[in-house]
């Protein structure tokens, strides 16, 4: 009994140095944040859409600096996440392992979105490596809130660039969320859904001849929104440019 008591107080140290640890690291971290914050970043946030309230205005080049430097800590990414700091937050993206994401903690986090930056920044730095990401790209596309939406379709976007591994089946998949979603004329989730189905359809030939069709149908819907998703897209995915680059790379497979 004395040794399982003495067991518990060690381990209940451990806890809390651990904690406190983190804690110095989080206050270690604003405080790179506030010196490398400028006045002009932080008024220059209102021109991109992006609320300053809850920042000190630091570059993202900075941000990802810092990032690099602190290496991998997922405990850390969570408080960083915590502090409600948009820095803090911008720079959890860079900092929180991938595989130690639960769907819960990537459905908090989502929730809390209250800007464009978030989505894509939390999408391409750190969803996009997580084993739960094409689940949660279905799931959020289905939601009302305007962000978590957006982070469906812009999560689809970095995979389109960065899941290497992934077949057309999920693609076409993401295409039918897009074609489904395409309507929703809100700014945030109208750029997201645009960007998606034009990142779909320049992985490869068989995606653009899926992701032109679907746009091609777009183009003809008396939505507004879903219009201009299908007529902007169809643009560069019937290009030159994107035609070019897809032979070239049949070529090479």
């Amino acid at each position: 009994m004395r040794a399982k008591a003495t067991r518990k107080v060690t381990a209940g140290a451990a806890t809390t140095a651990s904690r406190a640890s983190t804690e110095a690291q989080v206050q270690a971290a604003l405080a790179s944040l506030k010196r490398r914050a400028t006045k002009h970043t932080l008024e220059g946030m209102a021109r991109y859409a992006i609320p300053s309230d809850h920042a000190y205005g630091v570059a993202m080049r900075d941000i990802k600096a810092l990032g690099k430097t602190l290496g991998r800590d997922h405990a850390l990414a969570s408080a960083l996440w915590a502090t409600g700091v948009y820095e803090a937050r911008m720079l959890a993206s860079f900092v929180a392992d991938p595989g130690q994401l639960t769907p819960e903690q990537m459905d908090g986090w989502c929730s809390d979105f209250d800007n464009w930056a978030y989505c894509d920044a939390m999408s391409f730095n750190l969803f996009d490596r997580s084993p739960h990401a094409w689940a949660k790209v279905a799931e959020w596309s289905a939601r009302r809130n305007e962000f978590e939406k957006r982070t469906a379709f812009a999560l689809l976007w970095s995979l389109s660039t960065h899941d290497k591994r992934a077949g057309d089946e999920a693609f076409l998949h993401g295409l039918a969320l897009i074609e489904r979603e395409a309507g929703d004329g809100r700014n945030f989730v109208k750029k997201a859904v645009n960007m998606a189905l034009r990142a779909v359809g320049k992985r490869n030939r068989a995606l653009n001849v899926a992701a032109v069709a679907v746009a091609r149908r777009l183009a003809a819907s008396t939505e507004p929104a879903a219009r201009w998703v299908g007529s902007d897209a169809l643009r560069e995915l019937t290009g030159p440019g994107v035609t070019k680059r897809l032979e070239g790379r049949a070529r090479t497979t």
